[in-house]
């Protein structure tokens, strides 16, 4: 965007017309000038200039203006055809019309697309070519859950324990090391297989060998490769052929090269803290200092954790990083587990003044963004998908709102499981997802009816393809 100023043109101008009158204004009116293409333009902007002279009046000014439009425009957007597949599939109606009208573009990067993990419907998480990928389809936020290897180094892994059913370590010799090396399943007696590798059992160069592949396990396995083998037959491993497992400080680099912003998760330890000396504060510390060694700027970058206490210390410790960390929020599962007022999660969901602590405490104590998973923030009301009151009473007290993750149940014609529960029918009335294409019927009432900021998905083509029929601002 470029601000042009013309004042020298005007007085220019007033002093050919020998013009000294105080009574003359000028008043400068910007325009912004925005362009797609890679590839500097030349782009005419017209300029208003009023002068309250009875003798002179300039109207309008028209200057070339060289505008320099970085690498990542919207022509290096590629959604694929999946979103379009979505639409097809949707029932009739005006949502439909109007993102099939939008099939051939223009696609750009936006905020609104979160990358969760990369795209791992398609391509091992975690990994560079789920990143490079996920960037690909216009994702203006990318996802590093954060862990620490045995040398306490920070890596990018979604659980500090889940290197078994995440890469290939169980047929590599640092298998030996896990802390629960593999123990195959006995099927005739129902007995299923154990494995439980850590990156907590090895170093950072030791982790570094490894492999990432599709996130599953076939628990019945007899043999390594058996137990390996066990990825959905809604994903793939036709692009699991390599995943080259990254440090947290790789993926900040890997980020700032794509020109993406960054959510980092500060995971829960499987081990217990201080491990080793290496506390839960040096843990959230350590994690906001490597994006300060890479000299990224805070509001580039959304801190999450489902500890509060983590987000509490951002706050009080590093104010830049914490004004814009995301409380994952499972108050409403964690009330229930511990049956500390004796109500169901979904009737924490339901009646949100039950939560501890409320939403106006949370927004007391310094939290603006709350992320709780999808189904929280919707309902069925009538016939109608709407508003839960959860997020009636988050948005009431000020809460920004993220949420998660579509494009992680499969197909929908069952009513897509945990992440649309409440509707579906698993609670209450009648269930409203019974195909792929209602994936776009829940984005929509989350954008427009709960007024998310954004969507996490494992596929970020599809909520690029809609934040840009849509025509939601381009990620900056």
């Amino acid at each position: 965007m470029k601000k042009i100023t013309y004042l020298s043109a005007v007085m220019a101008a007033l002093l050919l017309t020998g013009c000294d009158d105080d009574n003359t204004e000028v008043v400068e009116v910007e325009k912004a000038v925005v362009t797609t293409d890679t590839k500097t333009q030349v782009v005419e902007v017209e300029k208003t200039v009023v002068v309250t002279d009875t003798v002179t009046e300039i109207k309008t000014v028209e200057v070339p203006v060289v505008v320099e439009v970085p690498a990542g425009g919207a022509n290096n957007m590629q959604v694929g055809t999946r979103p379009d597949f979505l639409v097809q599939d949707m029932d009739e109606g005006e949502l439909k019309d109007k993102l099939a009208q939008c099939a051939n573009g223009p696609f750009y990067k936006t905020d609104f697309s979160i990358g969760h993990r990369g795209a791992p419907m398609q391509f091992p998480e975690h990994t560079k070519e789920s990143y490079l990928a996920a960037a690909k389809m216009g994702a203006g936020i990318l996802e590093c859950d954060v862990t620490f290897t045995k040398d306490k180094e920070l890596v990018c892994r979604h659980s500090q324990c889940d290197l078994h059913t995440t890469t290939n370590i169980l047929e590599t010799d640092l298998a030996e090391k896990c802390s629960i090396p593999f123990v195959p399943a006995d099927p005739e007696n129902g007995v299923v297989a154990q494995a439980k590798c850590c990156t907590s059992d090895i170093t950072l160069a030791e982790f570094k060998t490894l492999e990432g592949k599709m996130d599953a396990a076939n628990s019945m396995g007899t043999t390594v490769a058996e137990y390996m083998n066990g990825t959905s037959k809604w994903r793939t491993d036709l692009y699991a052929s390599r995943g080259t497992l990254m440090t947290h400080a790789e993926s900040i680099d890997l980020f700032k090269a794509l020109g993406v912003k960054m959510t980092p998760e500060l995971k829960s330890p499987s081990v217990t803290m201080p491990f080793d000396g290496f506390s839960q504060q040096d843990y959230a510390q350590k994690m906001i200092d490597e994006y300060k060694a890479a000299g990224v700027e805070p509001k580039h970058v959304w801190a999450q954790s489902f500890n509060r206490d983590d987000i509490n210390y951002w706050i009080a410790q590093n104010p830049a990083f914490g004004a814009q960390a995301v409380y994952l929020d499972d108050r409403y599962d964690a009330q229930n587990a511990a049956n500390e007022q004796g109500v169901t999660a979904q009737q924490l969901v339901n009646n949100p003044e039950l939560l501890v602590p409320t939403m106006a405490e949370l927004a007391a104590d310094g939290v603006k963004i709350i992320a709780p998973p999808m189904w929280v923030l919707v309902t069925e009301e009538n016939g109608e998908m709407v508003p839960s009151a959860y997020a009636r009473a988050a948005r009431e007290a000020g809460l920004g709102i993220i949420t998660w993750t579509l494009e992680r149940s499969g197909h929908l014609t069952e009513g897509g499981g945990w992440y649309y529960q409440s509707v579906n029918g698993a609670h209450r009335g009648d269930g409203m997802i019974n195909n792929d294409g209602d994936t776009f019927k829940l984005l929509d009432v989350l954008a427009k009816d709960v007024g998310v900021m954004g969507v996490f998905s494992d596929w970020p083509a599809t909520t690029t393809y809609y934040a840009s029929c849509m025509g939601m601002p381009a990620s900056i």
